[in-house]
């Protein structure tokens, strides 16, 4: 069963399999790997649960986001064996300073909070963009750099699912860039959002591949099985 059948009506699904949504893309021979805003703030206190994370960080996603970070860490791992580019996004100081008027605790937002992860740590000569918006292209400069590393696509990890990854994901599209997201390596603050999030981009923006499909991908070993789109049995 695929994370978003609970969600989904009957006639949610015999629409998508009639219109033949989710049918399997063209994926990147040399994809960058993508590590969206996976900061201190987003995660947010290890060990706590989504309620308490909550609490603790406004912007926290708590379990969901620290199971995503060792799968991240593995694909990092991957990339960086293979010569692929691992490039990061973070909050810019400008967005950091601003406050956001869906929420009355942006005020709570601090530099410490920004930094990434500790196991996701940039190695020194990586790519770290800071942004003023969910997507990792607008007026960040991501698409020259992609161009300069030679870079034919993206593989995204990180978070919110429903936020800066859909963004990511909607705007590369926008560019004509092959787009594949791991699911087990992106995360979400609310469940229903992560996973009609993945519907939804499956069935019309981007392909969903497992962790092992990724890192080889990645490795230039990969052998497309059928994605794991809204036509398909994930795994």
């Amino acid at each position: 069963m695929a994370i978003w059948d609970p969600y989904l009506s009957e006639t949610d699904r015999r629409v998508a399999q009639a219109a033949g949504y989710g049918a399997p893309g063209r994926l990147p021979a040399r994809p960058a790997l993508l590590v969206i805003d996976v900061t201190l703030d987003f995660c947010g206190p290890e060990g706590l649960d989504r309620v308490a994370a909550a609490r603790a960080c406004r912007t926290a996603c708590g379990p969901r986001a620290w199971a995503a970070v060792p799968v991240i860490a593995g694909l990092i791992g991957a990339a960086r064996k293979a010569g692929r580019p691992v490039i990061y996004t973070r909050r810019s100081p400008a967005r950091l300073a601003a406050r956001r008027g869906k929420t009355d605790r942006s005020g709570e937002d601090t530099a410490r909070g920004n930094e990434i992860v500790a196991p996701l740590a940039p190695a020194p000569d990586e790519v770290v963009l800071g942004k003023d918006r969910p997507s990792a292209f607008w007026q960040t400069g991501l698409a020259a750099h992609l161009d300069g590393l030679e870079a034919d696509g993206v593989l995204l990890t990180g978070g919110t699912t429903s936020g800066c990854v859909r963004a990511t994901a909607v705007d590369a599209f926008n560019l004509g860039l092959p787009c594949a997201i791991v699911p087990e390596a992106v995360f979400d603050r609310f469940e229903a959002s992560h996973a009609l999030s993945l519907f939804d981009l499956s069935a019309k923006y981007a392909d969903l591949i497992d962790a092992p499909a990724a890192a080889a991908l990645l490795q230039g070993g990969y052998h497309a099985p059928k994605p794991l789109g809204s036509n398909s049995t994930p795994r």
